[in-house]
């Protein structure tokens, strides 16, 4: 490789770049069955349990195959993982416009998740090579905002789409962005800045001196990382537990708030899509500011702290949000709580991926991958969830207590993790 003069953006902004736009796809792709609720369940004649357990095959599919995509990028690197898991489950996103009867959309939507569970990981790997930890909390935040969008986007834009050509075409539509997507991330793409041919000598050098903590060595170079030792470490559990309370508040919104305020306050599509896709700009909000607090403390030499700190806040801020959203009877009150509610789950994120970075070092796609397997098994849960209790008791508050008991007790876990410490040790 040979390094050249400094260019005017720096190439590690061009890859959040790509790793954002990256994010709004995939929250664009996963959110728009939602938003096609109505015609799929007609078309395909489906109750509302039936739909609740094809929104959540996905999160089963995308949980289960979070480690081994998060293995497969730390093993062959994010540039080749990526463009592959992008044009995987972009296939099954067209091919969802194929389903003819719920067992073929179950298996369309179990792959697509499965396709979509390397994405997060492996950006995380792109992560530990190309951004100095200094800057780590931003971007995650910056990655994490782009799904948000990316979702509150989906909710207005796609449903018009699906009005005026069909949500069959809709499908068929996004597939084709995602292959472009892929074709940019190949050639554009280095697993290493060192391997990148137009970096320059200066961004280099920044990024080799500063992508990893003095106190916890440069790791480049580290063994295989065995099932025991990832199974035995207490940070994992602990961050994959707290995750699993992250989720199951934000798949709810991603899922259920749609059709939940359209058929509570009888709103029309276009006005129900406007107050559902508020909080999850928010939720944007949530991970800038998260993001940005994260570096903030860092930089103040409170390692620990800058991990921490805004994950519980966030925790805090979701549960009240939650419980306020009980005791409101407008549509416009309701979204400000949830609003709330999402801009406090969003704040864990950052945190949460950055710590997994911190531990997992060169194996931070296999240790994201295992965190965020936890987390999608509670969104899972979410989309059974909310209909199943609803149908047990009769009402939907009892689920919002329950999502906000779990927000507190992602608190407690949180006092006892240690991003500094690593996955042998601790």
């Amino acid at each position: 490789m040979t390094a050249t003069r400094p260019p005017l953006i720096p190439k590690r902004f061009l890859l959040v770049l790509g790793t954002f736009l990256l994010s709004v796809l995939l929250y664009v792709d996963r959110v728009c069955i939602s938003t096609a609720k109505e015609p799929i369940s007609r078309d395909l004649n489906l109750s509302e349990v039936e739909f609740g357990l094809a929104m959540s095959i996905f999160a089963l599919g995308y949980a289960l195959f979070q480690t081994p995509g998060g293995w497969l990028a730390d093993r062959l690197g994010p540039r080749r993982v990526l463009t592959a898991v992008v044009v995987f489950w972009s296939i099954f996103t067209g091919l969802t416009a194929a389903a003819y009867r719920l067992s073929v959309l179950l298996v369309t939507r179990f792959l697509f998740g499965a396709g979509e569970a390397g994405a997060f990981p492996g950006i995380a790997r792109a992560t530990f090579s190309w951004i100095p930890m200094a800057e780590r909390g931003i971007v995650q935040g910056i990655n994490f905002s782009g799904s948000r969008l990316g979702a509150a986007l989906a909710m207005p834009l796609v449903g018009g789409m699906i009005a005026t050509i069909g949500w069959r075409t809709s499908f068929v539509i996004l597939m084709l962005v995602g292959f472009a997507w892929a074709v940019f991330w190949f050639f554009w793409f280095r697993n290493d800045p060192t391997e990148h041919p137009r970096i320059g000598q200066e961004e280099l050098d920044h990024i080799l001196r500063t992508r990893q903590h003095a106190d916890a060595g440069e790791a480049q170079e580290a063994p295989p990382l065995s099932v025991g030792t990832l199974l035995g470490s207490r940070n994992v559990w602990f961050i994959s537990a707290q995750y699993f309370c992250s989720n199951f508040t934000f798949f709810f919104c991603l899922t259920w708030l749609f059709p939940h305020l359209k058929g509570k306050y009888e709103l029309d599509a276009f006005d129900a899509g406007m107050y559902a896709a508020t909080p999850l700009v928010y939720g944007a909000f949530g991970n800038w500011f998260a993001g940005w607090l994260v570096d903030r403390i860092y930089r103040a030499d409170r390692w620990v702290l800058s991990r921490r700190l805004p994950a519980m806040v966030g925790y805090l801020l979701a549960a009240v949000g939650l419980i306020g959203s009980v005791y409101v009877d407008t549509p416009l009150a309701s979204c400000l709580w949830f609003s709330l509610a999402i801009f406090g789950a969003d704040m864990t994120l950052a945190p949460s991926w950055s710590f997994c970075v911190d531990i997992g070092k060169s194996h931070a796609g296999v240790v994201s991958g295992t965190m965020n397997m936890a987390g999608n098994l509670g969104s899972f849960l979410t989309g059974l969830a909310f209909p199943t209790l609803a149908l047990w008791t009769g009402s939907y508050t009892p689920f919002f207590f329950v999502a906000a008991g779990l927000n507190l007790l992602a608190i407690g876990l949180w006092m006892v993790v240690r991003p500094d410490r690593s996955l042998e040790e601790y």
